[in-house]
């Protein structure tokens, strides 16, 4: 979990500094596909009892906000460039 989490910004990062829209909305992807997973990850570890339902709750709201920021900066530089 915390392999992909680390992931979601590193991501963000490297395809900011590519200088290509095109590319950073393919890293982009890439951290929407992490953060999936660290939501999936949330899951389980809840099912498991590792973690609280209070406190995968508060993650996952957490994690919808992310995942919906990276959606809507994907359509937003998507449509800047046509795509």
């Amino acid at each position: 979990m915390r392999r992909a989490v680390v992931s979601i910004p590193s991501n963000i990062a490297e395809g900011f500094d590519r200088g290509s829209d095109r590319e950073f909305i393919h890293f982009l992807r890439i951290a929407k596909r992490s953060a999936a997973e660290v939501e999936t990850q949330i899951l389980i570890s809840e099912d498991l009892h590792y973690v609280s339902s209070d406190d995968a709750q508060t993650a996952l709201s957490l994690c919808d906000e992310i995942l919906r920021m990276l959606g809507t900066m994907i359509v937003k530089i998507g449509n800047r460039i046509g795509k």
